[in-house]
């Protein structure tokens, strides 16, 4: 996939993105991926609404760990550092929070707007390396469609503090 060339299931989320709510896009988008991509078992956004700390957001999977400072695990790599992170054993990596002990690889988007972190895209497979390059650019796609279609609503959805 081209990065300036969606692929099927980037162009179908912007279709299903019709409002500029965050909150309903939000919901929209984690119900989306939860079905449409195979070997998941956990998707949802974190939001930063105070300094350096994510709060859970609208998710699709068993209930999650909640608050994640910017200083703990894979979430708060991808806040702090405003990378995507794509960890192909979680056990392996430093700091790890363990939400569910099923999960294995995981994929975390930063959402930035308005050169502020917003919040992460949270990803969680119980299958090891279950994430390769080309599903981190098809997902960053799928935040940029988000952050596109949500832009007007994004700013006033959070206290948002810059990171």
């Amino acid at each position: 996939m081209s990065p300036t060339t969606p692929d099927l299931l980037t162009r179908q989320l912007q279709a299903l993105l019709d409002t500029d709510d965050w909150l309903t896009n939000a919901a929209q988008m984690v119900a989306f991926i939860k079905a449409e991509m195979p070997g998941l078992n956990w998707v949802g956004f974190y939001l930063q609404r105070r300094p350096d700390v994510l709060v859970l957001g609208p998710f699709q999977g068993l209930p999650a760990c909640n608050p994640i400072p910017f200083s703990k695990g894979v979430c708060g790599a991808a806040a702090s550092t405003r990378t995507t992170q794509r960890i192909d054993d979680v056990h392996a990596f430093p700091g790890h929070i363990v939400c569910d002990a099923a999960s294995r690889s995981e994929l975390v988007v930063p959402v930035v707007h308005d050169d502020r972190v917003w919040g992460v895209l949270d990803i969680d497979s119980p299958e090891p390396a279950r994430f390769d390059a080309a599903d981190q650019a098809r997902i960053e796609a799928m935040v940029a469609v988000f952050v596109a279609a949500s832009a007007g609503t994004l700013s006033g959805a959070v206290s948002m503090v810059r990171s």
